[in-house]
């Protein structure tokens, strides 16, 4: 089985290097691509990874994780699609994970845990163990068959936030969702710069206004108001 991985990136110079070499340097790299798809960094993120030789790297002309997905996804080779953001670690067993899941399902992502031992984020993580939308988000990691991702249309590009919950939602009303019982690492950035409570507050405000029907704009804007975000 191979695997195009896609990673969408914005000013992730102090996490990319990290995930792109653990990736090409995996004992299983032969069977997959890694195409990372950047919405104009100004960081050094692009440089950090310039000597990296398996990497595809494409500059899309819009920061919008999901016009970037959907870019990376459009030069994609491989049957299987596999979305990991910046700040994320797979497991080393992540190969050999998804050829499992993908025997049975066409689409699911990891459990998390933060890079973190505070308790808190610990019940975070606890909770995306459970099939509901609310604990689900790209965080996890998304993997998907070629042909489901097509039948969806890919990534809604009206979502300028919030495109990974659209996408799960649209996909569960055709097909089970796999939960693969292992966790991915996330970084806890968020959580660092912002008090537990109000991080908490702002994920429960965008989820509730993306069920309302508000303009991902509007969400979006709330969101970076409301939080100090490193990037998106």
């Amino acid at each position: 089985m191979n695997i195009s991985i896609i990673i969408p990136t914005l000013n992730e110079e102090n996490n990319i290097r990290r995930l792109c070499a653990f990736l090409c340097n995996h004992q299983s790299n032969e069977h997959f691509e890694i195409i990372v798809v950047d919405g104009g960094s100004t960081d050094g993120t692009l440089d950090s990874i310039s000597d990296l030789q398996k990497l595809t790297i494409i500059n899309s002309p819009v920061a919008s994780r999901a016009v970037q997905m959907n870019l990376g996804a459009s030069k994609a080779h491989f049957e299987v699609l596999y979305f990991v953001h910046a700040d994320v670690m797979p497991p080393y067993t992540f190969y050999a994970d998804l050829r499992e899941a993908l025997a049975g399902s066409q689409i699911g992502s990891y459990r998390y845990r933060f890079d973190s031992t505070k308790w808190l984020l610990r019940i975070n993580g606890y909770f995306t163990r459970f099939s509901m939308l609310w604990c689900r988000g790209g965080d996890q990691t998304l993997f998907i068959r070629r042909p489901l991702f097509d039948q969806l249309g890919g990534f809604d590009e009206y979502f300028t936030v919030m495109e990974d919950f659209d996408l799960i939602r649209r996909a569960k009303k055709l097909t089970h969702f796999h939960i693969i019982p292992k966790e991915v690492i996330v970084s806890a950035r968020k959580y660092e710069r912002n008090h537990y409570l109000r991080v908490q507050w702002a994920n429960l405000r965008a989820f509730q206004m993306y069920r309302n029907g508000v303009k991902p704009e509007v969400i979006r804007h709330f969101y970076k108001e409301s939080l100090k975000l490193a990037t998106y």
